[in-house]
């Protein structure tokens, strides 16, 4: 049997196959506890959860969910794929609920085995994974409060934004929260602001004169606000900033926590410029991918980071890949990024790389590539990274590939 499921947020359409094509069972549920509860019932008359695969166009969600923990094999089906297959079915490319339950559960009947399977990812590794999929997702919250400020700032108070160098530092949030608007800093001295800075504990070693001269050299605003509401404007958005970088912190604690004690961990810790949050990142994003790889080519191709071939006849094109997963990628790039500073090995790779005329975004990506090869060999073997065997290895390596003197 081939399930198909349509799914969305308040209905979901479900149709069950045979392997003739012949459809055997359609019914619509809706999003609720009943409904899955009954769908998973009546999914079970058709038989075993293991043998019953499922086609849906996602990969997470609830019904993802749900299904995997009743044992369901899951079959994602990327929307762009399943609609350039839709011609299959007919010219019109007509497009129903029940339609594209069939159509999926057909899909599935007939190319199901050149798709790939979702495994449930070990729970310690998919804890990892949320806690730094929100923690990227506060830090998106806040560039875009940060960028906010300073818009503000701008408007109303260019001095305020040029005391200090980093506008999302712990003093610049302290000065701005007790100095909001012009007229509460006008009877600031080169003396009172140092005093200040030495009580917040400033360890940006400049005098109260550099940043007093910042202050009053800046342009001044030409608001059309009062003092009082512009004020409001930038206390209130400094709050906002505060409070979002308190999350961050929460959450750098608690993916530190969770990674220390991964079972992935021991694997890759210790390599280089790799911090307790980079590595959390690391085996929450490719942990998953090293879970279901066959292969080191499978790693590496998901984790996207090798360019795609099409070539026919005389025509041949490299292209950057773009369907993959982003997350991943970024979390292996930036700690390939860190590593050559803290590598010889990882640094002639990109510097051979950048040698070939090759940009630095791409240098990165190989960089990254010969890391998943290595990662992919300490997760066959278990056998965790060890810098000084790879560094004799890599020695080993050069000399024999070097050419023997006439």
């Amino acid at each position: 049997m081939f399930i198909g499921w349509d799914w969305a947020t308040e209905t979901h359409d479900v149709t069950v196959m045979d392997d003739t094509g012949k459809r055997i069972d359609r019914w619509e549920l809706t999003h609720t506890e009943e409904g899955f509860t009954k769908t998973l019932a009546r999914l079970r008359k058709h038989g075993d959860p293991a043998d019953l695969p499922v086609a849906i166009e996602t990969t997470r969600g609830l019904a993802v969910d749900r299904l995997l923990a009743a044992g369901h094999p899951i079959v994602p089906v990327h929307p762009n794929a399943f609609n350039a297959m839709r011609a299959r079915w007919g010219a019109s490319k007509a497009k129903t609920d029940a339609g594209d339950s069939m159509k999926l559960a057909d899909y599935l009947r007939t190319d199901g085995h050149l798709l790939p399977r979702l495994e449930p990812t070990e729970q310690a590794t998919l804890d990892l994974q949320a806690l730094t999929r929100q923690r990227a997702d506060h830090i998106e919250a806040k560039v875009a409060a940060v960028n906010q400020l300073a818009a503000l700032l701008d408007e109303h108070w260019p001095g305020g934004k040029a005391v200090f160098y980093e506008l999302d530092s712990d003093i610049a949030m302290a000065f701005l929260e007790r100095y909001p608007a012009p007229a509460s800093a006008a009877k600031l001295t080169a003396g009172r602001l140092e005093a200040w800075c030495k009580r917040h504990g400033y360890s940006g070693k400049k005098p109260g004169s550099t940043l007093i001269e910042r202050l009053r050299s800046a342009p001044k605003a030409a608001s059309r606000l009062s003092e009082q509401v512009a004020g409001q404007l930038v206390r209130v958005q400094v709050q906002l900033v505060q409070g979002i970088r308190a999350t961050i912190r929460a959450l750098d604690k608690s993916i530190a926590e969770a990674a220390e004690t991964h079972p992935y961990a021991p694997l890759f810790a210790t390599m280089p410029r790799i911090g307790k949050v980079s590595l959390g990142q690391v085996i929450g994003e490719i942990g998953p991918i090293l879970e279901r790889s066959r292969t080191c080519e499978q790693l590496i191709a998901e984790a996207g980071v090798v360019p795609v071939t099409r070539a026919s006849g005389k025509a041949r094109t490299v292209s950057f890949r773009f369907a993959t997963n982003r997350r991943a990628r970024v979390a292996l790039t930036t700690f390939a990024d860190n590593s050559r500073h803290g590598s010889d090995w990882a640094a002639k790779i990109y510097n051979d790389a950048r040698a070939r005329k090759k940009r630095h975004p791409h240098a990165i990506r190989i960089l990254a590539r010969a890391w998943l090869r290595v990662m992919w060999a300490c997760w066959r073997t278990g056998v965790c990274y060890d810098p000084a065997i790879h560094q004799a290895n890599s020695k080993i390596k050069t000399a024999t590939d070097m050419p023997l003197a006439a």
